[in-house]
């Protein structure tokens, strides 16, 4: 325990002083939000990644995906991959780049007002990313904590607390320019320690091959190409996880930041391959939960009759059957996917209600100062309303994370993918696009459809519909130049 608790305190130490050291060079929003948008290739392929693997995937994700599933939870990963990373950095990156530029915008709300001259969607847009990131934020806050809870015998709630605070902390004071400094040393150590998590797991369960026949033993459709749950199930969490980061404003934030196209090319090659390990080794160990947990050998993750309990599962594996001389760089993995999401959706969040809804309708020509200021306050209570959601446990990590990522998903991807490749592409389109797939997201979700379902029906009603009106109703808006 002593050794734990030295590594986590010089981890800790490490990451202040990367934000004391960042927060010399933020002055303006500018350098808070985007880092001055110079940021290279290398940090921005890391920051990419590890904003978009955190506790939540490696822990709610992998656990259940992995145990539903079993080797077809792989499917996942593969997606997220070619679709969530290659595909985006490839077809958007340099479009986004390129509307920067154009526009001079830094929030997609700002894209939106200036795009479709619609300062309803701008503010449909703010109001959309704060509602719906509070739980998304407070779903990594519970990973971590029940991460903690289960290594280091603390209550949940001081856990979460406690990485509430220096998640603020952090984060107030260097802005994005800590962030991306700080994820270079997190991708590599999340490199690092997949890799050793990957061989133990393989270890402890006398190999591919071993963890493969216990598999098959319980359901041979564990190691088939679908698992038991079928395949429309499967489609929709590849789909959901994979098509998804689109339209997501704390994954597109980082072409806004990036220094030129040649980063971006790098970029995408690097953040693929991190993704691909990254997302692999999680799937692939959330499927040999079935193989190496029992009741016997850990409790806490079953339910007196013998369910598993699906937050627990991947937190047990760590601390019931790796090493203890491994736990301490498997625990520095989680930690550092999830400070990298945690600062990414805090940022995004708090430029919503700073930039788009204070400086866009409240106090237009508000000084950079005074928005560098709000946004330094906005993020500190930001991390406060997630953490206070957090306490309440109020679903499990995949459901939270479903419903946040398909309702943000519905509203942005139609109006936004459409909107930087097609010029035809008009304000009541974006509006009809928002509005109903938001709309049916939340309705199927409400009547008992499972979150990746709901938000996979909801963006593809966005993307469908938002063209469609398009083409239907006489434009509107201007085209883009």
């Amino acid at each position: 325990m002593t050794i734990k608790l030295v590594v986590l305190a010089l981890y800790a130490a490490m990451i202040v002083f990367m934000g004391v050291r960042a927060m010399r060079g933020t002055q303006s929003f500018n350098d808070f939000f985007l880092g001055g948008g110079k940021i290279g290739p290398w940090m921005t392929a890391f920051t990419y990644g590890t904003a978009y693997f955190s506790a939540v995937v490696f822990i709610g994700f992998a656990g259940k995906v992995g145990w539903g599933f079993g080797f077809s939870g792989l499917w996942v990963a593969l997606g997220n991959s070619l679709v969530g990373v290659l595909a985006v950095w490839w077809f958007m990156g340099p479009r986004i780049r390129a509307m920067v530029q154009h526009y001079g915008v830094h929030t997609m709300g700002e894209f939106f007002e200036v795009r479709y001259e619609s300062r309803f969607l701008k503010l449909f847009g703010a109001l959309s990313v704060f509602v719906f990131f509070i739980p998304y934020t407070a779903a990594v806050f519970m990973g971590l904590s029940y991460l903690f809870e289960s290594i280091f015998n603390v209550p949940y709630w001081v856990a979460l607390v406690g990485m509430g605070g220096f998640t603020a902390l952090y984060l107030v004071l260097g802005g994005y320019k800590a962030m991306t400094m700080i994820d270079m040393a997190f991708g590599m150590i999340m490199t690092v320690g997949v890799i050793v998590l990957v061989v133990a797991t393989l270890d402890a369960g006398d190999g591919l091959a071993g963890i493969a026949r216990t598999l098959s033993a319980q359901d041979p459709r564990l190691t088939g190409p679908v698992g038991p749950p079928g395949w429309w199930p499967l489609v929709s969490l590849v789909f959901l996880t994979s098509v998804a980061p689109f339209g997501m404003p704390q994954l597109v934030q980082k072409f806004y930041a990036i220094r030129d196209e040649r980063s971006i090319r790098i970029g995408m090659w690097a953040s693929t391959a991190f993704a691909l390990l990254i997302g692999g080794v999680a799937y692939f160990v959330g499927a040999s939960t079935r193989a190496l947990l029992s009741t016997g050998n850990a409790p806490a993750a079953f339910t007196a009759d013998g369910a598993p309990v699906f937050d627990r599962l991947m937190p047990e594996l760590l601390d019931k059957v790796m090493p203890d001389s491994l736990v301490i760089l498997l625990l520095l993995v989680l930690l550092s996917a999830s400070m990298s999401t945690l600062a990414a959706l805090v940022l995004v969040s708090s430029s919503a209600v700073v930039k788009d809804f204070y400086a866009g309708f409240v106090r237009r020509g508000a000084s950079d100062r005074w928005l560098t200021l709000l946004m330094r306050l906005s993020s500190a209570t930001f991390v406060a309303l997630s953490v206070v959601l957090a306490l309440a446990r109020p679903a499990t990590i995949v459901t939270i994370l479903g419903i946040s990522w398909g309702a943000i998903g519905s509203v942005f991807i139609g109006p936004f993918v459409w909107g930087l490749c097609w010029r035809r592409m008009h304000r009541i389109g974006a509006i009809t696009g928002a509005v109903v797939a938001l709309t049916v997201c939340l309705g199927l979700y409400f009547a008992g459809w499972s979150s990746p379902q709901a938000g996979t029906i909801g963006m593809l009603v966005s993307l469908g519909l938002s063209p469609l009106v398009s083409l239907v109703v006489p434009r509107t808006a201007r085209p883009v130049q």
